[in-house]
């Protein structure tokens, strides 16, 4: 474990290169310093590639231990990976060595053991599809558990472990597909991409390169050089409307829109694009926030970015602007994604 520091700004270890200091910082890069950091401190903040979290201006009191254990073990057709290994290293390794099955999570950022909280998911999988158990350490009994894919609660972008730190993620199992083809590709934007029907499976080297493809072409992958991936992903959830509430939900909408508002399958209601809405709102790419120094991605307009010298509070001003103007407009709530950390909306 590194020394201790103090008053590290949280801004230099996040993808939105905003937040405030740390009182005490740390980076475990074993399990046992780990659990030795979490155990030293009451209030400690985990911290992986910084991908999913937004830190108020005036940082942490606290311990932020920053995550850096690294690697993988393959036992068949499974893969069990340390909680602080790089995410699309780790994807990119697995479809190098012939294994299908996580090339549609390519270019995420972050770390391995941030993706089972809020169940990520882009191009239609999520870890839910792939994950089989954590190894869990719950801070309020000192007991390491392994927790299956049934214990987590998976949902849309969450899951039981999502805003908590009671629990700390050591390592994920997942499954793999040997045969090295994709899962079936279940994105319409991805399976025209590709030039194949819906359902299909690919080589998971293609997969994985069109959706970096895409990825790049909205600001999705990191690049220091570009404003617009300093962001930390899509900021708002899309919205989903309870069946009981659609009717009046869409004819509000159609009172505003001629087209109709995109509409998907989900678990408790029906989905909405919160894109669609939030352009439909006024708001489009680049639309600017405090000053300029935040804004809407001039390449993809659920991303919020911080165009190089801005604050949370700028940031959570433009955040604000476009959840009221979609709400005021259409009547539906947009919810953040990432956790915020001494801050809110």
């Amino acid at each position: 474990m590194t020394p201790v520091e103090t008053r590290t700004l949280l801004a230099e270890h996040t993808t939105l290169h905003l937040g405030g200091p740390a009182r005490r910082f740390v980076v475990a890069e074993t399990t046992e310093d780990l659990l030795g950091a979490v155990r030293a401190d009451g209030r400690v903040l985990l911290l992986g590639g910084g991908s999913n979290l937004v830190v108020g201006d005036a940082g942490f009191d606290g311990t932020v231990v920053k995550i850096a254990t690294r690697g993988w073990r393959i036992d068949g057709e499974s893969v069990e990976v340390a909680a602080g290994q790089n995410w699309d290293e780790f994807v990119a390794a697995m479809v190098e060595a012939g294994f299908g099955g996580l090339e549609c999570l390519s270019g995420i950022p972050g770390s391995v053991g941030a993706t089972p909280i809020q169940n990520v998911g882009a191009y239609g999988c999520e870890v839910a599809d792939l994950l089989i158990s954590v190894e869990h350490y719950d801070r309020r009994t000192g007991e390491v558990r392994t927790l299956s894919a049934a214990d987590l609660g998976f949902a849309y972008r969450t899951s039981v472990l999502k805003g908590t730190d009671s629990g700390i993620v050591l390592d994920v199992r997942f499954r793999l597909r040997p045969d090295g083809l994709s899962a079936p590709i279940r994105y319409a934007e991805l399976a025209r991409t590709l030039g194949v029907e819906l359902g299909a499976r690919v080589p998971a080297a293609d997969a994985r390169e069109a959706v970096l493809d895409l990825r790049r072409g909205k600001g999705m992958v990191l690049d220091a050089g570009d404003h617009d991936t300093w962001s930390a992903g899509s900021f708002f959830t899309n919205p989903i409307v309870p069946e009981s509430e659609l009717d009046g939900v869409l004819a509000r909408i159609a009172q505003v829109v001629d087209t109709p508002a995109p509409q998907y399958p989900a678990e408790g209601g029906v989905k909405l694009s919160a894109a669609w809405l939030i352009e439909r709102a006024g708001f489009h790419k680049g639309h600017q926030g405090p000053g300029g120094r935040v804004s809407l991605s001039t390449k993809h307009t659920l991303a919020l970015t911080n165009r190089g010298a801005a604050s949370t509070a700028d940031l959570l001003a433009l955040a604000k602007e476009v959840r009221d103007g979609v709400e005021a407009k259409f009547g539906v709530t947009l919810h953040p994604e990432p956790l915020l950390i001494n801050c809110s909306l």
